[in-house]
């Protein structure tokens, strides 16, 4: 199995993130949150081991500081070195800071495959602003790497950390950049849905989709409603571990109805077929 949607923290930043708080809002929000919970490179190797999963893509905050960022990528750099068959990792990044081309070249040099999970309520990032959003595209790209970005449903319950990136923001940067392919967490906040519009489907053929935090979203039809949608081929798990792992999605896919050559597709065939682009 892969699981497309890993956070991992440096020891350090663990350490210090009261002092990072101060200075990090969105970091602060979601740190201090009842469901946070911290976890390394290892705590995530254990959780695979019991779980069954065999790679994870990690990354880890996404924070407005470069030097902050750098340091996340330092680690799952390191972690990728050790631990090669288990994880892929991907790069954070403040999207419009001026030193951020350099550092994707970075990281892609170093072994990672994408970007994200890029932040835009967190990072001051408009991603339906071509002007704000052209280069970290380009960029990435460029290097042969993928996007990942919140995103959030439009309605519904509010929660920590939801923002106001969704579907329609989520359209817009596609429509900027049918160069670059991004996996938008969270079901796209419902953005799948408007596949089953021809011109949409058009633009949204960069745009994949990942299951992160679905436990607490959607019921488990949702699942059913992707195939029957034809969009079942674009998403990948991602459980948002260590606030929520692998056994709460394993129950909502006994009961979504959809068969088992479509659940192994969502639990490691779909992933694997798009990163074999970039491996």
């Amino acid at each position: 199995m892969i699981d497309s949607h890993v956070h991992v923290y440096p020891p350090e930043i663990i350490g210090d993130a009261g002092a990072i708080a101060e200075k990090e809002p969105y970091f602060a929000l979601l740190t201090s949150g009842k469901v946070h919970k911290w976890a390394t490179a290892e705590d995530v190797i254990a959780a695979m081991d019991r779980d069954g999963i065999d790679v994870s893509w990690i990354f880890g905050f996404a924070f407005r500081d470069s030097g902050l960022c750098a340091l996340c990528n330092d680690y799952v750099i390191d972690a990728v070195a050790k631990y090669p068959t288990r994880f892929k990792g991907l790069a954070v990044v403040p999207p419009c800071a001026q030193e951020t081309g350099k550092e994707i070249l970075r990281c892609r040099e170093k072994g990672l495959v994408g970007v994200g999970e890029i932040f835009p309520g967190g990072q001051n990032f408009d991603i339906s602003d071509v002007r704000q959003t052209w280069r970290l595209a380009g960029t990435v790209a460029e290097a042969g790497m993928f996007l990942l970005i919140h995103s959030a449903e439009p309605v519904g319950h509010d929660y920590p950390g939801k923002g106001n990136t969704g579907p329609r923001e989520a359209a817009e940067f596609c429509i900027h950049h049918p160069e670059v392919d991004v996996v938008f967490a969270h079901f796209g906040g419902g953005l799948w849905m408007y596949e089953l519009m021809p011109e949409m489907k058009l633009v949204l053929s960069n745009a994949y989709y990942d299951s992160a935090a679905w436990p607490w979203l959607y019921e488990p039809a949702v699942l059913r409603a992707m195939e029957s949608a034809g969009v079942l081929h674009k998403l990948f798990f991602g459980s948002d571990f260590p606030i929520l792992e692998y056994p709460k999605y394993e129950k909502l896919v006994a009961s979504s109805g959809v068969g088992g050559a479509e659940v192994e597709k969502f639990l490691h065939g779909n992933a694997r077929d798009f990163l074999a682009k970039r491996c």
